[in-house]
């Protein structure tokens, strides 16, 4: 599978770069029945909060679509967002212009989830970059996500 759909911190394609992937090309995408929550514990902050899906039928999580160089690029990902024990990763059919193509996607192990944590806004910063794939309302939605103040990790 040569495909990765992007819904948190990674539609900064700034962040895939430094991360060592390589992109062939990028596209909007959603996952129908899934909602963007912010219930991940942070690896730096216990207390600090990162994207996860959740499954939410009334519901559609915007991201991007990359389509990578090749099938073993999305194994380069692994170590950052902390699989297998922080997110698993899963295979689903993401909904794009040109159809539906299946993707890779991590998704939060219960043991991670919290509750009554909130991300820090440089984290939503780099959600909010992925503002050429996202609808105007999914990307203000993103952007009045409460936020906890004053966290000087910076990752």
């Amino acid at each position: 599978m040569s495909y990765y759909f992007a819904y948190g911190s990674n539609m900064n394609f700034e962040r895939m770069k430094a991360r060592g992937l390589q992109v062939v090309s990028a596209c909007s995408g959603s996952l129908e029945g899934l909602g963007l929550r912010f219930n991940k514990r942070s690896r730096l902050d216990k207390n600090l909060a990162c994207a996860n899906v959740v499954y939410a039928p009334a519901e559609c999580v915007e991201g991007v679509l990359y389509h990578l160089a090749n099938t073993s690029e999305i194994v380069k990902l692994d170590p950052h967002e902390g699989t297998p024990f922080m997110y698993s990763r899963e295979l689903f059919r993401v909904q794009t212009v040109a159809g539906v193509i299946p993707a890779w996607t991590y998704i939060a192990n219960p043991a991670v989830i919290g509750s009554n944590i909130l991300p820090a806004r440089w984290y939503v910063e780099h959600l909010l970059a992925g503002k050429p794939y996202l609808s105007v309302e999914y990307w203000e939605r993103i952007d009045q996500t409460p936020c906890r103040e004053a966290v000087d990790v910076i990752w």
